[in-house]
C-alpha cells in the first residue's frame, strides 16, 4: 500500500490512466475486427472505408504509445493487403 500522499495520488492516477488506455486498446481491437468482417463480406468499397477509419485509430493509439509504432504499422499493412487482395 502507498505510504506517502504522493504515492497515494500516483496510485489513483494509475487506475484512471489504465482505464483510459484499456478503452483505447479495446477501440483499436474492435476497429481491426470491423475491417476483417468487411473483407469477409466481400464489399471492397465498404472495406476500404472501414480501413481508412481503422488506420486513423491505429495511428492515434501508436502516437499515445499504447502500442508500438511498428505494431501499428504491421496491422495497417496486413489489413491494407487484405483489402487490396479482394476480387
Amino acid at each position: 500500500m502507498a505510504n506517502t500522499a504522493q504515492a497515494r495520488k500516483r496510485a489513483r492516477q494509475a487506475v484512471k490512466q489504465n482505464a483510459h488506455n484499456s478503452a483505447l486498446r479495446s477501440m483499436m481491437r474492435t476497429a481491426i475486427k470491423r475491417v476483417r468482417q468487411a473483407v469477409e463480406t466481400g464489399d471492397k468499397a465498404a472495406a476500404a472505408d472501414v480501413l481508412r477509419n481503422t488506420t486513423s485509430i491505429l495511428d492515434r493509439v501508436a502516437d499515445k504509445q499504447i502500442i508500438h509504432k511498428n505494431k501499428a504499422s504491421r496491422h495497417k499493412s496486413r489489413l491494407a493487403a487484405a483489402v487490396k487482395a479482394m476480387a
